[in-house]
């Protein structure tokens, strides 16, 4: 079997961790979520339930990545437990819409805030946004260790700015109020808001399991996995929870609720403009990093979805030097610059947060079965073992379940969506039954 350089250690790997999950969802989603649970104690549980439900997500995958540590992560997890018509639907929805479209929206509040900062034009910004794919595209067409080395830096960055914020909203001095805050108060229904609240707050925590895509490229993989996996979603479960406690901290529960851009309210009260200015260049960093990420770890399941016969052979492929997919690299940014020229982005990513929460809670039971397959191993077991898997299938089934209630229409489309990978994968079997 073919594989990447193994170059990434554990610092490389934490770093990976952090960028894929810290993206534009905690400057964005935490008013979401005020508004939908209303008062500062349910805005801190729904959150620190997300970390419980985030936690348990990182045992599992840290045991699935030690056990399996094979290009494709997720991909590979479904296939060996329920066959390859699971493991394709998983890649499909990723490079049609999870991937592609997260790309696609992330990039464009990366120019949005970029356009903002240096006083460009509102009309550059989606010129902007493909511009930055193209370039994290280039840079990972030569090779893991240039993209380890980007989304490094901008890791340290986002780091960087979300510890400012936290720091001077519990250390400094107001300067000014911020605006007259909407009167906010808690749910009647208590357990349709939390399942509703739980949607933005699980996309904001997803991401530790793009890490196992690109397992085949660690330094011994089996050992390095799991610790990279948990240290990063400690390091995102604390800066979340410190930042919302900021924003509230600055703003109060009214005032999140009614932010469009909390972290630069944020920093406002403190620090006035020039805190503005210091945040929204830090998300900047954080959006960018983010993107870096993604771009290196998708290709790797299309590319894994092709090398086991399920896709096009030539997103198998990889450069004779700098041995990196790159069709499959170019054929992502290719279909991400459509989702940001149409606009498109964005219902996608709607459409399919309740399919992605499908997949990561069907993972969740891969690991049952793929235990009973195979003997106890020496390394990285999930402790509380079922229990954990058990908390995390029901938050994935609780967060579908507010998906759909919220939004049935989304929801249909994104099934059909889906759907449409079942003809598209019973083509390709009978393609390689006939080549056979």
């Amino acid at each position: 079997m073919t594989t990447y350089a193994r170059k990434l250690g554990l610092f490389s790997g934490t770093m990976a961790v952090i960028g894929g999950i810290i993206g534009s969802g905690i400057f964005l989603n935490p008013p979401i979520v005020a508004q939908r649970v209303g008062t500062s104690g349910l805005v801190l549980g729904v959150w620190a339930l997300g970390a419980v439900v985030a936690i348990a997500g990182a045992f599992i995958f840290a045991e699935l990545g030690q056990r399996l540590p094979k290009a494709g992560g997720q991909y590979a997890y479904l296939r060996e437990a329920f066959g390859p018509l699971a493991g394709f639907m998983d890649a499909w929805a990723m490079l049609l819409i999870i991937a592609t479209g997260a790309i696609a929206a992330v990039s464009y509040t990366f120019a949005t805030y970029l356009t903002s900062l240096a006083g460009f034009p509102a009309a550059v910004t989606p010129y902007l946004a493909v511009g930055a794919i193209w370039v994290l595209t280039a840079v990972n067409v030569f090779g893991v260790t240039w993209g380890a080395w980007v989304q490094n830096l901008f890791t340290v960055l986002k780091l960087a700015a979300i510890g400012v914020l936290v720091v001077v909203a519990f250390l400094g001095e107001t300067q000014s109020l911020p605006a007259a805050a909407t009167t906010v108060s808690a749910p009647a229904n208590l357990w349709l808001a939390v399942s509703a609240a739980l949607v933005p707050v699980l996309f904001s925590y997803g991401g530790w399991q793009q890490t196992n895509n690109i397992a085949e490229e660690f330094i011994d993989p089996s050992r390095v996995l799991p610790k990279a996996i948990l240290a990063g979603v400690v390091v995102v479960v604390l800066a979340y929870l410190l930042t919302n406690l900021a924003y509230l901290k600055a703003l109060g529960p009214g005032g999140l609720a009614a932010s469009r851009a909390p972290a630069a309210e944020t920093m406002a009260v403190f620090l006035g403009s020039g805190g503005q200015r210091f945040i929204s260049a830090g998300i900047v960093a954080s959006t960018f990093g983010f993107l870096g990420l993604t771009i290196l770890a998708a290709p790797r399941v299309y590319q894994a979805m092709s090398r086991d016969g399920l896709f096009f052979d030539w997103f198998a492929k990889l450069h004779p030097r700098y041995q990196t997919p790159t069709a499959a690299l170019v054929f992502q940014g290719a279909w991400a610059t459509v989702l940001v020229l149409t606009n498109a982005y964005a219902q996608l990513l709607d459409y399919v947060v309740f399919a992605d929460w499908i997949f990561f809670g069907s993972t969740g039971l891969a690991l049952v079965v793929i235990r009973r397959r195979t003997p106890a191993t020496t390394g990285f077991q999930c402790p509380a073992f079922p229990v954990t898997v058990t908390v995390f299938v029901a938050a994935a089934a609780y967060v579908v379940f507010g998906s759909i209630t919220s939004n049935p229409a989304n929801a249909l489309r994104g099934a059909l969506l889906l759907l449409l990978g079942v003809p598209v994968y019973l083509w390709r079997a009978r393609v390689v039954a006939t080549r056979s």
